[in-house]
């Protein structure tokens, strides 16, 4: 029998399995996105695919009662961990009245839901690092015991709000964690061309931060080292920045051709190290996951993407004189 890996960390058969399915359940949300989208159905898809272990793992080492995460725009894995459901996330997709990110007002991918401390996100990148930042620092001003967690891709860590946000965060030894998910590509530009060090990870120095970079296509791995960050937080010691390494498996969006500027070679030999593969594989050779126990699982998850589907579909949209709500004071 395999290593197990996840005891060592104090995580339960069971937990890693909600992991496993969680991921399993952002995965397929993001795949019917897709078909919706190419059916002409939904305007627009933001992916998670190949993202989703560095997300879910991250998100079960935070504390879903009291932390606050700031996700971007393919944060699908932390966002359904925090407790949002695909039907709310296919009510964002179909523009609908109910969706909770927005009201049908935003495109998919702007999550944001008060009760589940999961905030609201902008378009243009990186935005929501300095959030997360005043948010820590509040929470350190009124003595509050929360951690605010914020994520962003490798293109975001060139923006000047990263830079701001992580000075601000080392200067005040703030409770909040950095994670970027570094999935190669800034829609079209590769690594090598948008940064000049090796890793992104090697840039906390700079802030006064230790900086770690980890396989994110492991979640337990990724797991492992935002608990620490996380405790480190709690403890006063400030703020870490992790950077995640993944592979975007999709082209950046929907209206992108990533055919024009990466090999489909390279694609196919990312897919061998996906994450919902590697990690249903590692579940297996432990003995936690029974090919009986992973068709359960799918069934479930089938089920829940069809439900919302055809609820998201079927929903009202929002009245036309509701254009300006939340716009002007009323």
């Amino acid at each position: 029998m395999a290593e197990n890996r996840h005891h060592a960390l104090g995580l339960s058969d069971e937990t890693v399995l909600q992991m496993y399915e969680t991921m399993l359940l952002a995965r397929k949300i993001d795949e019917r996105m897709w078909l919706l989208n190419r059916s002409g159905k939904i305007p627009f898809v933001i992916s998670c695919q190949g993202q989703e272990a560095a997300q879910v793992g991250a998100a079960f080492a935070l504390d879903r009662t009291k932390d606050y995460v700031l996700p971007y725009y393919r944060d699908m894995g932390v966002v359904l961990t925090f407790g949002m459901t695909a039907r709310e996330l296919m009510l964002s997709a179909f523009a609908k009245a109910e969706d909770p990110n927005s009201g049908g007002r935003q495109m998919p991918g702007h999550f944001g839901k008060k009760k589940n401390r999961i905030v609201t996100g902008s378009s243009p990148v990186t935005t929501q690092v300095p959030h997360a930042v005043g948010i820590a620092f509040a929470g350190k001003m009124e003595k509050k015991d929360f951690v605010a967690f914020v994520t962003f891709g490798e293109g975001s860590s060139n923006q000047g709000d990263f830079h701001e946000g992580a000075n601000f965060a080392g200067v005040h030894k703030l409770p909040v964690i950095f994670m970027c998910e570094n999935n190669k590509y800034a829609i079209s530009v590769p690594i090598q061309k948008q940064l000049a060090c090796e890793k992104v990870s090697d840039r906390a120095i700079g802030y006064g931060m230790p900086g770690y970079t980890v396989d994110g296509n492991d979640p337990l791995e990724v797991y492992r080292v935002v608990k620490e960050a996380a405790d480190r937080a709690r403890r006063g010691e400030g703020p870490t920045l992790i950077e995640a390494v993944c592979y975007r498996l999709t082209p950046h969006s929907s209206d992108d051709d990533d055919r024009t500027y990466r090999n489909p070679e390279e694609v196919e030999e990312a897919k061998k190290k996906d994450p919902i593969h590697t990690f249903g594989l590692y579940l297996k050779e432990v003995g936690v996951l029974t090919e009986e126990k992973e068709k359960e699982i799918l069934d479930r998850v089938m089920k829940e993407v069809n439900e919302a589907t055809d609820y998201a579909e079927k929903a009202p949209y929002a009245e036309p004189e509701h254009a300006l709500r939340y716009v002007y004071a009323e």
